[in-house]
């Protein structure tokens, strides 16, 4: 009974480890209320002329590099966790106000204050189970956007997520894979997944309004009237292939 009582200790600590021991530091939310993706074939409202600048200021001087350090010129002001295999990106910090944020190969979105170097929050953007059952592929490659109050990030691990900015913590999470930036016009999202389907999100709920199936895995532009992805346009409001 004594082994039996010890084997079960051990495996409570281990679970306790996989949520309160992370690759970092920092509070842990669970980011999923289902791995659903209901579309409830809704048309898109009219929206805005132009979509809304949410990667930050363009003189933004931090780099950061592919073992998840962050540089600004010479100097190092944040030591990430360097992984076996990343895959390769353009990843970057964004500056905004008196912060940075950035999403890493680990799966995670970090706010900095880069003066101090002091990390602010550390959240989670991948669905947990991507870590069992084999080697993980949760880098976040898009880059990181924040429009106000709040953080948008997409990661390989099956996740787009809104965050609160001053806390990290999730507002909702979709089950879509991001291999590329998205864009951002009034409330809704619209994000290209691994599963060559562009998204429309509202980024109020989090309900997926529309999805379409694209040729290609490309940022998606918007002219004020429609979508583009590569060489397609697609009517923003119900997803239509228009070209």
């Amino acid at each position: 009974m004594k082994k039996i009582f010890a084997y079960l200790l051990c495996a409570l600590a281990i679970s306790s480890c996989s949520k309160h021991d992370p690759i970092l530091p920092g509070v842990r939310h669970d980011i999923f209320d289902t791995t659903d993706i209901k579309v409830e074939n809704k048309d898109v409202p009219t929206l805005s002329e132009n979509a809304k600048d949410i990667f930050g200021d363009k003189n933004c001087e931090y780099r950061q590099d592919a073992l998840n350090n962050i540089w600004i010129g010479e100097t190092k002001i944040y030591t990430g966790f360097a992984m076996d295999s990343v895959v390769k990106s353009n990843q970057s910090p964004i500056c905004v106000g008196n912060f940075i944020y950035t999403g890493l190969s680990t799966g995670e979105v970090i706010k900095m204050n880069p003066k101090t170097k002091k990390v602010v929050w550390i959240a989670d953007v991948y669905r947990e189970n991507n870590l069992t059952g084999g080697a993980a592929v949760i880098d976040i490659v898009a880059h990181v956007g924040v429009d106000k109050n709040y953080v948008y990030a997409g990661g390989l691990g099956d996740a787009f997520c809104k965050l609160n900015a001053n806390s990290g913590n999730k507002i909702w999470c979709v089950n879509i894979s991001v291999p590329v930036d998205f864009i951002l016009v009034d409330n809704f999202a619209f994000v290209v997944g691994t599963d060559n389907n562009l998204y429309a999100i509202n980024t109020d709920k989090g309900s997926v309004y529309w999805k379409t199936e694209v040729k290609k895995q490309r940022t998606p532009k918007y002219d004020g009237q429609n979508i583009t992805v590569g060489s397609q346009k697609i009517d923003y409001k119900n997803g239509e292939i228009l070209k």
